[in-house]
């Protein structure tokens, strides 16, 4: 099954930042899907239509769903899969009116070919102020029932969450919270007013604070002060009161983890904005003492296959020592030479099971790795002025099983630059420069040393660092590589790995 990064992949050329923003707004709709009572759809406008918005008339505007999401509240609107489909002018009007106008449209009372009477509603997702993908929120009429409580305090939650999105302020980048274990609306729900008082509490809400031992309603409390008081560590519950009262202040934070008389709940707060001013929170909380029983026994197994990963990079490291010590008793200089790029190729492997160790999703930041690896780098290198190093731009997360002949690949190109691309004696400066979409990572090392010799060819080469960047590059990566003279002096050596996992069209 595709992920979103892969029908991101295929369908267009987003730049990353706008990548992680979708994918942001992804792991956070399904809170949106059951607050809205509606299914939530992701329209983004292909890549051959990109640069179009202002020749709609001569050539309709092409948008693809690449997301889906069914709300757990009420019936689905659409029982069929809608990833990978095209919406028509005819059909959901509205996604192309707010992907070009960038304002929230609705209509009432649409209707599906089935017959479903829909509520339809199409909201620009903002990102850097540019509207990169719109939502379509599509409520199902025909279970429609009197409104109570709840459903008033959820859609209104909701009307705000999605005035937030087309204004590009929710999901906020600055917090990355673990939404796959975050509570949902269904688990409990509480809003506050603009002074942190609780003017609806879902009967799930006040379920888990019951357990906590509160006696009394929640209604027209101030929840901050209440929580804290249910608390037993005086140190963990000023924490959680300023988590609570900080949100409503329009400080971000983490969800939080609440212990009282027993119970363990979960708890995580949002800011609601309109307009840029605080008009309120929405609590989502959960009881999971349950759950952290079990998850205790899971415990074990993460800390096991993070001290794999430790052993490992102890191992290789000790190995690297070896080899090091070899290189300084070794007479050779060719020897030496080839002993002390061994010792840099096990020590950047090594430093990818270093950042393992200390993951808990099998993930590597790559900018953390290579940026460690950059003083090792220059110290083995064989030339007698220093070579400066510097990278711009993100490489971004890969996982582990991509992360290490990437690393070897980068280490190995920045190597033979600093090695080949000086004469004797001549200072210089390497630039790694990387630059990440929704399709591909490019990377381009730069010089700005002498350039390439008359008749280099890279397929020719038999140097051996270039033979493993070649093999690394086609048979681990799937990617490409070039080496060509730069425009303005030096030389260019240009990488491009994809990063969908389907082979994607150039």
């Amino acid at each position: 099954m595709s992920t979103l990064s892969d029908l991101l992949a295929e369908h267009t050329d987003l730049p990353g930042n706008a990548v992680d923003h979708l994918q942001q707004v992804v792991g956070e709709w399904q809170l949106l899907a059951d607050l809205s009572f509606a299914d939530i759809l992701l329209w983004v406008a292909t890549e051959r239509q990109d640069d179009r918005a202002q020749t709609v008339d001569s050539e309709p505007l092409t948008v693809v769903c690449v997301a889906q999401c069914r709300p757990t509240t009420a019936s689905t609107a659409f029982p069929d899969d809608a990833v990978g489909s095209e919406v028509s002018e005819s059909e959901h009007p509205q996604v192309l009116e707010a992907l070009l106008g960038g304002e929230i449209v609705t209509e009432v009372d649409n209707s599906l070919p089935g017959g479903t009477p829909l509520r339809r509603e199409a909201v620009p997702v903002r990102c850097d102020g540019e509207v990169i993908a719109v939502l379509s929120r599509d409520t199902n009429l025909a279970q429609q029932r009197a409104q109570s409580p709840l459903e008033v305090a959820y859609l209104d939650c909701a009307a705000i969450l999605c005035q937030m999105i087309s204004e590009g302020t929710f999901p906020n980048p600055e917090i990355r919270s673990d939404t796959n274990s975050s509570p949902r609306a269904g688990d409990g729900f509480i809003r506050l007013d603009p002074e942190g008082r609780v003017v609806y509490a879902s009967p799930n809400a006040l379920s888990a604070y019951h357990r906590m031992g509160l006696n009394s309603d929640l209604i027209g409390q101030d929840l901050a002060s209440t929580t804290r008081s249910l608390m037993t560590d005086p140190f963990e519950s000023q924490e959680v009161a300023d988590y609570i009262s900080g949100t409503v202040a329009g400080r971000l934070g983490l969800r939080k983890e609440i212990e009282a008389r027993g119970a363990i709940v979960l708890l995580r707060a949002l800011v609601l904005e309109q307009h840029g001013q605080v008009v309120g929170a929405a609590v989502v909380i959960r009881d999971v003492t349950e759950v952290k029983r079990r998850d205790r026994a899971l415990l074990s197994k993460d800390a096991t296959i993070r001290e794999i990963h430790h052993r490992v990079k102890n191992n290789l490291q000790t190995v690297a020592a070896l080899l090091r010590l070899q290189a300084r008793r070794t007479g050779n200089e060719e020897a030496r030479q080839a002993l002390s790029e061994s010792v840099r190729r096990v020590t950047s492997i090594a430093l990818v099971h270093e950042t393992l160790s200390m993951s808990v999703d099998e993930e590597v930041d790559l900018d953390e790795v290579v940026d460690r690896l950059v003083p090792i780098i220059s110290d083995v290198a064989s030339v007698n002025i220093p070579i400066e190093i510097e990278r711009v731009g993100s490489l971004g997360v890969f996982s582990a099983e991509r992360a290490t002949p990437l690393v070897m690949v980068l280490t190995e190109l920045v190597q033979n630059a600093i090695e080949h691309a000086f004469d004797p004696d001549q200072p210089g400066t390497v630039y790694l420069r990387a630059d990440r979409s929704a399709r591909w990572l490019d990377v381009v090392i730069h010089d700005d040393g002498r350039g390439l010799p008359d008749g280099f060819s890279l397929e020719k080469s038999d140097r051996l660092g270039l033979q493993i960047v070649r093999t690394l590059v086609g048979a681990e990566l799937g990617g490409s590589l070039g080496l060509r003279p730069s425009p303005g002096g030096g030389t260019d050596a240009v990488l491009r790995v994809p990063l969908g996992r389907r082979p994607l069209r150039s």
